[in-house]
């Protein structure tokens, strides 16, 4: 889950992925590489952000889905994720992203699709909250924020 702290209060980046639901970058771990690692290299890649800090785990989730009649289980960990508010995301079409778009946590969580990514962005603003030691951006969406 990666923000930014703005003039108008925290916001969230999520990414609209090929099947065009929204969602967090997410990806896999390369063989060698420690999971923040792999978790910050996926962020870069998929919205072209550098300059990005992790802050905290979030957990994890897993689900099953058929990929050719094989069926799969599948893990993603989760961490808050601090981005510079001067850098621009840009989607990354190589990597099947089609936007990238910041938004207030109230607008993040009206658009984001699954509800298991719901989750973890509600953890992550509660986290979010306590280490910013604000009650979050829970006012109205700002209306700047599909810039």
């Amino acid at each position: 889950m990666i923000f930014r702290r703005a003039a108008a209060g925290e916001q969230i980046l999520l990414i609209q992925d090929g099947y065009g639901n929204w969602g967090f970058p997410k990806g896999h771990v390369e063989p060698g590489e420690e999971v923040v690692g792999g978790a910050l290299r996926e962020c870069m890649e998929e919205t072209g952000l550098e300059r990005l800090q992790v802050m905290d785990g979030l957990g994890s989730t897993d689900w099953f889905f058929r990929s050719e009649e094989v069926l799969v289980h599948k893990y993603c960990d989760y961490f808050l994720i601090e981005a510079d508010p001067h850098e621009r995301a840009t989607p990354e079409e190589s990597e099947g992203i089609q936007s990238v778009v910041w938004l207030s946590p109230e607008a993040a969580l009206g658009r984001i699709t699954y509800e298991n990514a719901r989750h973890i962005l509600e953890l992550g603003l509660e986290r979010l909250s306590e280490k910013l030691g604000s009650s979050g951006s829970r006012g109205a969406p700002d209306p700047r924020d599909d810039r």
